[in-house]
């Protein structure tokens, strides 16, 4: 490994293990988190605590975020004690956050105008994807970028792959929320469907995920759906943000998504109803209400 040093900033439910995995890849991982205890489980693991952000990226060679929203990108970034103003030049920042395309190509024509490489990688497969080192990031920037970055994706998932320029990874990760969101509105509609007409409905599911129905939301979230099992590996809180940047985007491009904009209203309506914290399998309880069922 040529560049050794990482500062990874944002421990949270996928951080955490992405954080841990390179850590056991040999990486020198110095954790910066809102809470301690985070910070603290990364110790015991190997890393090293932070203190702070302007401390943690001092030495390292890549900077990797992984933080909530736009805003939090942007404060870490190019904030005050921010990495743009601390790291030094010629750094690999990579941001694997879900954010606003055009926030992301924004900050990383700040980032190369101030001597960074800098990368967007979002990432998909949920915390079940981050713990098993199996996800999918969608890469955008420069070649020479991804290339020296492409080691660390390889300890961290199993797809990294350059979609294009700076924004492109985030605009890919878009179409996947889009793709999951509807994915699992649809599970949550069949499963109903099941169950009013008292189907076994564990038989139902694997039978459907043999056949062209199968997907990966089917067999990550299917028994948890069954089970009405909604502890968050990806909250709908986050996906509500998801969605807004999809339908936000699709409208300044002109483009048509008609199934999606509904199953974001859903999505919407449980965070509002104050089921933020759930898994976005809860999207079941949207279809249970409607169906005037049961929905817990």
């Amino acid at each position: 490994m040529a560049a050794k040093k990482i500062a990874f900033i944002g421990l949270g439910i996928m951080g955490l293990p992405m954080a841990t995995h390179l850590v056991n890849a040999g990486y020198t991982v110095t954790g910066v988190n809102k809470g301690r205890e985070a910070e603290d489980t990364l110790v015991a693991r190997g890393g090293l605590r932070g203190g702070s952000i302007a401390e943690a990226v001092a030495d390292a060679d890549i900077v990797i975020t992984m933080v909530p929203d736009s805003p939090d990108v942007d404060l870490v970034l190019r904030g005050e004690g921010g990495v743009f103003d601390n790291a030094k030049p010629g750094t690999l920042v990579i941001d694997m956050s879900t954010i606003r395309p055009d926030v992301s190509r924004d900050l990383a024509a700040v980032g190369t105008e101030r001597g960074f490489r800098v990368l967007d990688a979002p990432v998909s497969g949920g915390e079940a994807g981050a713990v098993e080192a199996k996800l999918s990031i969608m890469v955008g920037g420069a070649r020479e970028d991804f290339e020296a970055a492409r080691p660390v994706f390889d300890v961290l998932g199993t797809t990294p792959v350059l979609v294009g320029p700076s924004g492109s990874g985030q605009t890919v990760k878009a179409a996947n929320q889009l793709i999951v969101a509807g994915n699992i509105q649809l599970l949550a509609e069949a499963l109903v469907f099941l169950e009013a007409h008292n189907v076994d409905t564990e038989a139902g599911l694997e039978v459907l995920g043999g056949g062209l129905a199968g997907s990966t939301v089917l067999q990550r979230k299917g028994t948890a759906m069954r089970e009405r099992n909604f502890a968050p590996g990806f909250r709908i809180a986050l996906h509500d943000k998801d969605m807004r940047i999809i339908t936000d985007s699709a409208t300044a491009a002109g483009v048509a998504i008609p199934l999606g904009s509904q199953v974001a209203q859903y999505v919407a309506a449980l965070k509002n109803q104050g089921h933020g914290g759930l898994d976005h399998s809860a999207l079941l309880k949207v279809v249970l209400e409607l169906s005037g069922r049961e929905a817990d």
